[in-house]
């Protein structure tokens, strides 16, 4: 029997954020929810109908408790999270208002996961039922011993021929163990067999620049020419990775957003339209909705790769309307969405 399993891995932790648009220096309340990239794309899959197994390093507390159960209520498999450790890593959201931009003020040192080493986690037993495992460049950021970890179960995955899906995920203000936050990055982008990220880090990993997308609505156009160029001396210097998905947002405002995906493989090079979304209301989680949308699509649509990526931009887009880190999207709804080209209308329950 083909295995179906789809294991990702990273660190969970708890979002602090105030009520409504207040700053973080404002009021005497937080609302918290769970998440974090790699948890986010397990409730995505889970939430799809996928088996997905979800692996970290918790305390044992109460609080890392509540953070496991908060996956486990939408379906993920929280059965082979590890324990240890003291704290939970935390970060903390101030959303954009008008032309005020987004904050993000990160915790996580001496969290469990950063002090998470090799021989931890019983890599075998958790991969050897699985086909994809997921992970992304945040695994590697936290800590050197985080990072060791994360090599020790890449390498796991390629002794078993488990597909490797990888999202760049390049967050700047976490590499600071010394760490060459690139050369890392390209190592594990070198045994990859599938690749998610946004344009911005396709930019910054391969230091090429990236054509200009400024898209206000859905009539912008896009410059194939110069990406098709980008994918092919990208495919010649990793060769190993055969599906290469480039999501691209522009902000055009707070709360309106404009949103498209590339999907480069086998040499060819699909293109999506562009969505606009004037009424986004979190933007946490999209990039990992691509991610999840895409892991999933890849096996309702086997052999359809336009249809694999349209899918996945209608999974980020729903994504942009959901608070939370989690894409609380099912596969119909995402079907719906994608049916229908985007469109901002609203949906009505006879619709299912």
């Amino acid at each position: 029997m083909k295995r179906q399993k789809i294991v990702t891995f990273g660190e969970l932790m708890l979002r602090f954020s105030k009520p409504g648009h207040l700053r973080l220096t404002q009021g005497g309340m937080f609302n918290s929810k769970y998440g974090g990239s790699e948890a986010n794309v397990a409730v995505s899959l889970a939430m799809q109908g996928e088996q997905v197994t979800y692996i970290t390093r918790l305390p044992p507390s109460s609080v890392g408790q509540a953070g496991a159960e908060s996956l486990a209520q939408f379906g993920v498999d929280v059965s082979c999270i590890v324990y240890g450790g003291k704290r939970i890593g935390t970060y903390y959201f101030e959303p954009a208002a008008g032309m005020r931009a987004a904050k993000v003020v990160y915790d996580r040192d001496g969290s469990a996961y950063y002090d998470l080493c090799p021989g931890m986690i019983p890599w075998r037993d958790i991969l050897k039922d699985a086909d994809i495992f997921h992970v992304s460049g945040i695994t590697s950021a936290i800590s050197q011993q985080a990072a060791d970890a994360t090599f020790e179960a890449l390498d796991m995955a390629e002794e078993l021929g488990i597909t490797i899906s990888f999202d760049i995920n390049y967050r700047k203000n976490l590499w600071h163990y010394g760490a060459d936050a690139r050369e890392m990055l390209k190592q594990m982008l070198s045994r990859c067999d599938m690749m998610f990220g946004d344009a911005i880090e396709f930019d910054w990993i391969s230091q090429h620049p990236q054509p200009p997308f400024t898209a206000v609505d859905a009539n912008f156009k896009m410059q194939i020419a110069e990406y098709r160029e980008w994918f092919d001396e990208l495919q010649g210097q990793y060769p190993r990775c055969r599906q290469w998905l480039m999501g691209m947002r522009n902000i055009v405002s707070s709360q309106h957003h404009t949103l498209t995906a590339l999907l480069f493989t086998d040499g060819q090079l699909f293109e999506s339209p562009v969505v606009d979304i004037p009424n986004a209301i979190d933007p946490m989680g999209v990039g990992d909705a691509f991610m999840g949308g895409f892991l999933h699509a890849i096996r309702i649509f086997p052999h359809d790769p336009q249809r694999q990526l349209d899918y996945s931009l209608a999974a980020a887009s729903l994504k942009s309307t959901i608070p939370g880190d989690f894409n609380l999207s099912t596969e119909e709804e995402i079907l719906h969405v994608m049916q229908h080209r985007y469109t901002t209308q609203t949906l009505c329950e006879e619709d299912f």
